[in-house]
């Protein structure tokens, strides 16, 4: 308990000076403690030293968690299969990594079936990698019109998983090119109510931070090492 409390401190005073660096207050900044792989026991003890927000990259162990975690809120930031939607979509805040309006139409229709409205993040590609889910930049303006016919879909903000660098210092411009990319879309009035920006993760969060993140996604430095 001693150590996870010590490293969701040390997070926060992080993320504090990243968001002096782009003169935001911290508080406006969700720490996500990701929580694959991880035994319910250590998830209770992340809550129980301040974690709110957790994130699953798996339905499966959302379901297997579900009822043995203190109260929180649950986030989506895996790949999620159109199969696997109708069983977290009763359970979780809100679903990251919306990248196919396949996805977003069985969202909206298990959304409806359930009687709520689901917060989604849209997932970008903002690198262009191959080996990665999201869409492309140039293909996000029609992928949100198209998103405006699912009413039961309230599209919130983008999320991003920056490439892998050796040196955090790389990927600065890519959170950069995100936070650009998202401020276009939030001036218009299309997408004004968009909130969210998701990026960042246990080796570049606080540069995600520095760049406009309003919500860093984090597991090792939390649990430590798998």
């Amino acid at each position: 308990m001693e150590k996870i409390k010590k490293n969701i401190n040390e997070i926060n005073e992080r993320i504090s000076k990243g968001s002096l660096k782009s003169e935001r207050s911290s508080d406006k900044v969700t720490l996500i403690a990701v929580t694959k792989t991880r035994s319910t026991e250590e998830i209770n003890k992340a809550i129980e030293a301040g974690i709110t927000d957790i994130g699953e990259n798996k339905v499966q162990e959302i379901i297997n968690k579900y009822d043995k975690v203190l109260p929180v809120r649950w986030h989506m930031i895996g790949h999620l299969q159109t199969n696997k939607v109708k069983y977290i979509i009763d359970k979780v805040k809100m679903i990251h990594s919306v990248d196919s309006i396949r996805l977003a139409k069985e969202i909206n229709k298990r959304a409806i079936q359930n009687n709520l409205v689901m917060d989604i993040l849209v997932q970008v590609n903002i690198a262009d990698e191959e080996s990665k889910f999201g869409l492309k930049p140039k293909s996000l303006e029609s992928f949100l019109n198209d998103l405006e016919e699912y009413k039961n879909i309230n599209m919130k903000g983008f999320m991003m998983v920056a490439p892998f660098a050796e040196h955090a210092e790389e990927v600065r411009i890519h959170f950069r090119q995100m936070k650009q990319l998202f401020d276009t879309y939030k001036r218009s009035k299309c997408f004004e109510n968009m909130v969210y920006l998701s990026m960042g993760m246990t080796n570049d969060f606080e540069i995600a931070v520095e760049e406009g993140a309003n919500m860093v996604r984090i597991g090792t430095a939390i649990f430590g090492a798998r």
